[in-house]
């Protein structure tokens, strides 16, 4: 039943729990890392292993990243997407608040959202998966067994393991088959020599074109590369917006201290799974994948992945909370959670700056930039990013995206300035 006396609100600022925003603003560092191989090349260099990292520094900057945050952390955030939904729906049963025409309005503008930034600003965008995603999540709303989240969990984590299986035993029996073999490298050349054409083209126009050239190329991009490969990440994105639920479910993060087990189980469930399947990935994923052997081993290299990146994510998060519960981990949170009541901002900013860096319309520096330097540029980007957040959410209650979000979700404007001091830091519901 509905109670008009008391519509849904937004959470203030005192009825936040900061260990989440801290894990929000940590996931917006290995976001960056991860998508800085897409800001400084074209997106088709990291398509079948065509990245042109060459030298020793890069090579150790692309294992690193591949290692410690590729799958690690759209899945991390992807988790905080299914733990905030849990939150959220808790809050509206509670003061029988109609709650799914309020999270369909708020997926409709974070879809508004994604769509203007692939389009607009970076292709590589991940919120038009999450607005998606979202709406399906919004079926798992009348679960009534916390439990029952991890089932369907896990059987969206087992559902593509066959797939990776039949590929990699089946590109490994060609190998075995002399004829078959040769003919499936000369077809592969050939369509390699087609898309590194393409990669060259795209190369151009990053780097030399207008704002219109770029956009007309994003628009490509998201038509026949980046929308259609969605397929592959909506099953791991769901997969985490469960386990997200289902944490949430159990509340576990409004009362850390009373579920320090289970954080230590995540920390050293994700670290036996994740670390040597994350080795398996970030050694495999260098292989040249124009020949058959290469892309044997990249398929192989990319179920390791779907084991370890979910894997890690879950270690990151055990080992923010059994952090939390001592003074260095406490100052670490108290350092990252204003980047992270801020990530929709945060995450729209990294994409005006390093396309400014990287595109034509800005400094042109597409393709110039080895990883490492992109590496070293991605430090320096969230570096800024933390002093800004401080200093914005002293001043405001959202940052300018979560405001308008907001603003759009409740069909009413939201007070933005704060009237208070500083933060409450007591721990709440969101």
């Amino acid at each position: 039943m509905e109670h008009p006396s008391t519509p849904l609100e937004p959470t203030q600022s005192k009825a936040r729990i900061q260990l989440i925003d801290a894990l929000r603003g940590f996931a917006l560092l290995g976001i960056l890392a991860v998508n800085m191989a897409l800001f400084r090349e074209p997106i088709q260099a990291s398509f079948m292993g065509l990245a042109t990292d060459q030298a020793p520094l890069d090579q150790a900057a692309t294992w690193l990243v591949s290692f410690f945050a590729t799958s690690k952390f759209y899945t991390l955030f992807s988790l905080l997407f299914g733990l905030g939904f849990s939150i959220m729906l808790t809050r509206a049963r509670e003061r029988g608040d109609a709650f799914v025409p309020f999270y369909l309005r708020r997926l409709l503008v974070l879809l508004g959202f994604g769509i203007v930034h692939a389009v607009f600003i970076w292709t590589g965008d991940i919120l038009v998966t999450y607005a998606l995603m979202g709406a399906v999540l919004l079926l798992f709303s009348w679960v009534k067994r916390p439990r029952t989240l991890l089932i369907w969990a896990l059987a969206l984590f087992l559902l593509p393991l066959p797939f990776y299986g039949l590929g990699y035993a089946g590109l490994a029996f060609v190998q075995t088959q002399p004829e078959l073999s040769t003919e499936f490298d000369r077809e592969l050349t050939s369509s390699m020599a087609t898309f590194e054409i393409d990669l060259a083209q795209a190369q151009v126009v990053y780097r030399d074109g207008n704002f219109l050239a770029i956009t007309a190329q994003r628009w490509n991009e998201l038509a026949t590369l980046i929308w259609p490969s969605m397929l592959f990440t909506a099953p791991s994105v769901l997969m985490m917006f469960l386990i997200g639920a289902y944490l949430g479910r159990r509340e576990v993060f409004q009362r850390v201290d009373q579920h320090l087990p289970l954080f230590r189980r995540l920390l050293i469930f994700g670290l036996l799974v994740g670390v040597p399947a994350n080795l398996i990935y970030a050694s495999l994923i260098g292989a040249n994948a124009v020949t058959l052997s290469g892309l044997t081993q990249l398929i192989g290299g990319a179920g390791a992945l779907h084991i370890g990146g979910p894997a890690q994510s879950l270690a990151y998060v055990g080992a923010f909370a059994l952090l939390s519960q001592v003074a260095f981990g406490q100052r670490l949170i108290a350092l990252l959670a204003p980047v992270g009541q801020m990530a929709l901002s945060n995450y729209l900013l990294q994409s005006i700056i390093a396309t400014f860096i990287f595109y034509g319309y800005g400094l042109g520096l597409s393709g110039s930039m080895g990883a490492a330097q992109g590496l070293l540029l991605t430090f320096i980007i969230f570096g800024l990013q933390i002093p800004l957040s401080h200093v914005w959410m002293r001043r405001f209650r959202y940052g300018p995206a979560e405001w308008l979000w907001r603003t759009l979700t409740y069909m009413r404007p939201q007070p933005l300035w704060r009237t208070t001091g500083l933060t409450d830091r007591r721990p709440s519901p969101l």
